[in-house]
């Protein structure tokens, strides 16, 4: 049984999600307010987090840039309306996937099954070094000279799609499709978004090259 921690005010939505998510082997556990959710969370034993965004005492972004700061705990955002400003900054915050509120169940189900699997998935090669950089796959760390990088399970996937084949040009919409395993609704702009943060954090590293409407590539040389 995964266990998912649901943190949103909704006291009615807690109890149908829970029954319908144990179909497919999620226990659900809600917080209405982000401090008992936060509280929840450092106890341990939460493997994906189901966050909304419009909540009382912060709201969910503030949530998320906490909980992304502590710990690799995939995030699930559920956006009001599905704006797009709202899935821009909670992608820009680490959060792993998106869901425009009113959500079918199943859907949701989906999403959490396809980011949990993306966070466990069995890594082909132990660790990949580049010139500055290397990336452990067993342990899911990153070291920038030797100083190991806080990276969100979206930032570490996407820089070992690219890292994997380096100078290959990955264009945006296949970068999506690969990181979340479906097709889904998607929007050019959260590539950038996510590539633009992963670039920040690799800093002064130039890892990761933009090819003028085509796509992103990896540019470190690899080593032996």
């Amino acid at each position: 049984m995964q266990r998912v921690l649901l943190i949103d005010d909704d006291e009615q939505l807690a109890a149908p999600l829970a029954a319908y998510l144990l179909r497919f082997d999620f226990e659900l556990e809600a917080a209405h307010r982000p401090s008992a959710g936060l509280a929840r969370l450092a106890q341990g034993g939460i493997e994906a987090v189901i966050l909304d965004v419009m909540l009382p005492e912060m709201d969910g972004f503030e949530v998320c840039r906490r909980i992304c700061q502590g710990s690799d705990v995939p995030v699930l955002m559920l956006t009001a309306r599905g704006e797009l400003s709202d899935r821009v900054v909670g992608l820009e915050l680490g959060a792993d996937d998106y869901l425009p509120k009113p959500f079918e169940p199943r859907e949701l189900a989906a999403r959490l099954q396809t980011i949990l699997r993306r966070a466990r998935s069995a890594p082909a090669s132990a660790v990949l070094r580049f010139d500055g950089l290397e990336i452990d796959t067993d342990r899911r760390e990153v070291r920038r000279s030797g100083v190991a990088l806080p990276l969100t399970g979206t930032e570490f996937e996407l820089l070992l799609l690219l890292a994997r084949e380096p100078q290959k040009v990955f264009h945006r919409d296949e970068i999506l499709n690969r990181l979340r395993g479906q097709d889904a609704e998607l929007f050019s702009r959260a590539v950038d978004i996510l590539v633009s943060r992963l670039r920040r954090k690799l800093e002064p590293l130039d890892a990761i090259k933009t090819l003028r409407n085509a796509g992103y590539a990896f540019a470190l040389p690899r080593l032996p």
